[in-house]
């Protein structure tokens, strides 16, 4: 790996190996064939670890082709956060991260409670980490930290995920990407975020991952134990069957629900309505 690629992300990406689900987790035949495809290539993508260098998109500079609410949406979230996130990127990363920054101040306006802001920010399952800016506008933390388990995938224009992150980053403060799972990601935080998390095997898939990275059980638990005390897990979930799902696993875990809404106004249309939820953790550290 480039040297200007290992100088961007810490030497935190090296740690334990991965945690499975359930020791005998019942899949149907086809999704354990798709599970098997889909490790083969993960597998593959560990083993190459390849990089073309840091990729950096060609900012749009200017929105176009958006409807009325979307246009003022954003002019006041442009104006409450003096963000323009179309001056680093194309026209589609500029667009969801408007959407991005609305959700979670749509959320906040709902609860009613101040933000949190400043400290120590993870993300959990950060893909690329192309919403980076959109965390470091919301939270403007001390240290921003975004933790993805397959990091190492190639795009169809040879670069990987590791590349698109170092460029999403490139321009912030203290801000890293880290390859790797977060259950096993022993750090403190003040505030952990996690952008549909996976807790339920369709997805999973459809995201071509195997089925063994589907923990969300432990991930809930390390997330619980990496919490400072006043900590809080912000948590965004793909409609209300799926958040009742991940709430009764947060529970488990040893997180309390402070606040939930389901917000059913969006920029960016979707089938099901997002559901967010923050949460602290219920036992000490």
């Amino acid at each position: 790996m480039p040297a200007e690629i290992q100088s961007t992300v810490s030497d935190k990406e090296r740690f334990l190996p991965l945690v499975l689900a359930s020791p005998s987790p019942r899949y149907s035949l086809s999704q354990r064939l798709q599970s098997d495809y889909h490790a083969f290539w993960y597998r593959l993508g560990e083993r190459l670890n390849w990089s073309r260098g840091v990729y950096r998109e060609r900012p749009v500079r200017r929105l176009n082709h958006l409807n009325g609410i979307q246009q003022e949406r954003i002019a006041a979230l442009q104006r409450r956060f003096m963000v323009q996130f179309e001056q680093q990127s194309e026209h589609l990363t500029a667009l969801k991260s408007y959407d991005y920054l609305d959700i979670l101040e749509q959320a906040w306006s709902a609860w009613g409670r101040p933000r949190s802001i400043g400290g120590v920010v993870q993300d959990v399952g950060s893909s690329n980490f192309w919403y980076a800016s959109v965390l470091h506008a919301f939270f403007r933390p001390t240290e921003l930290t975004g933790i993805e388990v397959e990091g190492h995938r190639i795009y169809f224009n040879g670069y990987s995920r590791w590349d698109y992150a170092c460029g999403y980053i490139q321009d912030l403060p203290n801000t890293e990407f880290v390859i790797g799972d977060y259950a096993k990601y022993g750090q403190a935080a003040d505030v952990v975020v996690a952008w549909y998390p996976f807790v339920t095997p369709a997805p999973v898939l459809a995201w071509r991952l195997p089925l063994s990275l589907l923990a969300p059980q432990a991930l809930f638990s390390r997330i619980a134990q990496n919490l400072k005390p006043n900590g809080l897990f912000v948590m965004v979930n793909q409609g209300a069957a799926e958040a009742a799902i991940a709430a009764s696993l947060c529970s488990h875990a040893g997180l309390e629900r402070q606040d939930s809404c389901e917000l059913r106004s969006t920029l960016r249309s979707r089938r099901v309505f997002p559901v967010v939820s923050c949460w602290t953790a219920t036992s000490p550290r």
